[in-house]
């Protein structure tokens, strides 16, 4: 597939942009409260931008609820938080990205990728600070673990910069801005708002998006092996509404955009201009996606994150849903 920039659909998002959905994150926090698909809420986590909006949608639009869901979402700053918070039973379903994903298989290997609801090669970008014209002038880079991590990695990669000569700093998504603004870094890879954040401070500049050197992100609805062995019927229900949920993003961005503001003060321009850059959609796993988690697993080993070779056929359920049927 091919994919084209669309930096002139992203909104600029203005500072208290940032300071709300820093809010967002700190203020929601998931509850330590155990909870299960068979008593109480159904607790699904996700992130505080526009790319969980299918998750927004169908809990506002009422669409879990209809399939007979009682359903919460828990928002999550980062999405290794929301796969860790899997194997401690706080949420029973988590949408997070391929690669974070492959990380916490090592921690925990029971693990299960259902499906992806989403690719894209547009929304994540890279940002340079003013006066950084290209990666070869980069001496500092903000990461945070897992997709922004990899992402980096490979832009500095496809522009032959070698990644010991850059000093990666650990850091949050909400603290990029902030970095870059003070000088403490030349740049970050990483998903809306934060690119449009370091726009509208006038202290960067989007030099290029992660399909730009043909690197495409996925999400994933994961779970653990227990509870699905003991839930795969609900897991199909909420596959279901994921899938009829995508098709509405699709079709009525606005919609998307006023459901997204409302669950995380995202600005609605943003979340319209995203789903132009976010191919929605639930698809069943391949071969094609072991291959692509192969070579994250590979990545992940030359950097120490995984020092085994995880069981990615057990971990990723090919063909697993099937569009339409319970």
């Amino acid at each position: 597939m091919a994919w084209r920039s669309k930096f002139g659909k992203v909104a600029l998002a203005s500072a208290a942009l940032v300071l709300a959905i820093t809010a967002v994150a700190c203020t929601r926090p998931a509850t330590k409260t155990t909870a299960n698909g068979s008593g109480g809420a159904l607790r699904i986590a996700v992130g505080i931008d526009a790319s969980y909006a299918p998750f927004f949608l169908a809990d506002q639009e009422g669409m879990f609820a209809d399939a007979g869901l009682d359903v919460q979402l828990v928002q999550f700053g980062r999405g290794g938080e929301a796969v860790d918070a899997l194997a401690t039973g706080q949420v029973q379903v988590a949408g997070s990205s391929d690669t974070t994903t492959i990380a916490q298989l090592r921690q925990n290997p029971s693990l299960r990728a259902m499906y992806s609801y989403e690719v894209s090669g547009d929304y994540i970008k890279v940002v340079l600070r003013n006066g950084v014209d290209s990666a070869a002038g980069i001496k500092k880079m903000g990461v945070v673990a897992g997709l922004s991590q990899i992402s980096t990695t490979k832009y500095l990669e496809a522009n032959h910069v070698p990644a010991g000569s850059v000093k990666m700093i650990d850091a949050t998504p909400t603290d990029m801005p902030a970095l870059l603004s003070r000088g403490d870094i030349d740049g970050y890879v990483l998903w809306e708002p934060w690119p449009a954040a370091a726009l509208s401070q006038g202290t960067g500049h989007v030099a290029a998006v992660t399909g730009d050197y043909d690197w495409f992100y996925h999400h994933w609805a994961i779970t653990t092996e227990p509870w699905l062995r003991a839930n795969d019927a609900t897991a199909r229900s909420i596959a279901k509404v994921l899938d009829e949920a995508t098709k509405r993003v699709e079709a009525d961005p606005q919609l998307a955009a006023t459901t997204t503001k409302k669950a995380v003060n995202v600005e609605e321009d943003q979340t319209v201009a995203a789903t132009g850059e976010i191919d929605f959609g639930v698809h069943n796993l391949t071969d094609k996606d072991v291959a692509s988690a192969q070579s994250v697993v590979d990545f992940y080993k030359t950097i120490g994150v995984l020092s085994e070779q995880p069981d990615l056929t057990s971990a990723l359920l090919l063909d697993w849903y099937q569009e339409g049927k319970p």
